[in-house]
């Protein structure tokens, strides 16, 4: 198959370069994007539900784009560079999703002048919802780039820069979060149906309710705090729920939590 140039080419189609890939093309042609992955089977699965044209391989991927997305393992990387290493030139722009992975160590595995944007998105981002932390050089890049990087990441969710230091933070707050908000979803769930409301009505009424909180946080631009209070009248039932998770160490634990996958991504780096 003869090469074409592509606006962006995704390495990897697991759950986050599928879920990002979902998000790109409500706002970006199938002929704009390629895409690479090892599994053969998976590759023509994506291309089947997407329209978009797998390229042959990880090198080739790279280049024919112009902004090349790393959706792959961090325990892939050496290999992965080894293979794009000499498609990559300075007018390419590689955005890396590697938890734990700086800038710094994807440049010095590359070996030579390139330019590189960090980021940690979500799986929300299947359904428009991603949250992403992102960080780059400001002087590496011109406007127009930089208004192209910043349309990549708006078209699956909302983006927040970050100083690349707090990049393991945002893990813990974004990027590794929705699963804590899925094991809520479900506990909260079990809560209902213990009670007799039907699984499904007790998984809809719990997943519309943390939108809908969500929501409420964004905005109304309240302290989450005092959202809280106006739900907890004196002697009501709500302040009741809340005493009993205090009790059981709820904002502990996700603060705990949050540690552990601080100090993964510390190892990893």
């Amino acid at each position: 198959m003869a090469e074409k140039n592509y606006r962006y080419g995704l390495i990897g189609m697991g759950n986050m370069g599928y879920a990002i890939l979902k998000g790109l093309l409500k706002e970006t042609d199938p002929g704009e994007i390629t895409f690479s992955e090892m599994n053969t089977e998976r590759a023509e699965d994506v291309s089947a539900k997407t329209g978009v044209i797998p390229s042959q391989d990880n090198a080739s991927c790279v280049r024919a784009s112009q902004y090349i997305l790393l959706a792959i393992k961090p325990q892939q990387l050496d290999t992965v560079i080894g293979q794009i290493r000499e498609a990559v030139d300075a007018e390419k722009i590689l955005i890396s999703i590697l938890p734990g992975v700086t800038i710094r160590m994807i440049g010095d595995k590359i070996g030579k002048p390139c330019r590189i944007v960090r980021a940690m998105p979500n799986t929300p981002a299947l359904v428009g919802e991603g949250m992403t932390g992102v960080c780059y050089d400001d002087t590496q890049f011109d406007e127009e780039e930089k208004q192209t990087i910043h349309a990549f990441f708006a078209s699956f969710g909302k983006m927040a820069r970050v100083d690349e230091k707090l990049m393991n933070a945002v893990v813990c707050v974004s990027g590794s979060s929705p699963a804590y908000v899925y094991m809520f979803i479900e506990a909260l769930a079990d809560s209902a149906v213990k009670y007799g409301i039907p699984r499904a009505s007790a998984y809809e009424m719990a997943a519309q309710t943390v939108l809908g909180s969500a929501k409420m946080v964004l905005e109304t631009g309240l302290h989450p705090g005092a959202l809280k209070d106006m739900v907890c009248s004196p002697g009501g039932t709500t302040i009741a729920a809340v005493a009993a998770l205090e009790e059981c160490g709820f904002r502990s634990a996700v603060i705990k939590a949050g540690d552990q996958c601080y100090a993964k991504c510390t190892n990893i780096g």
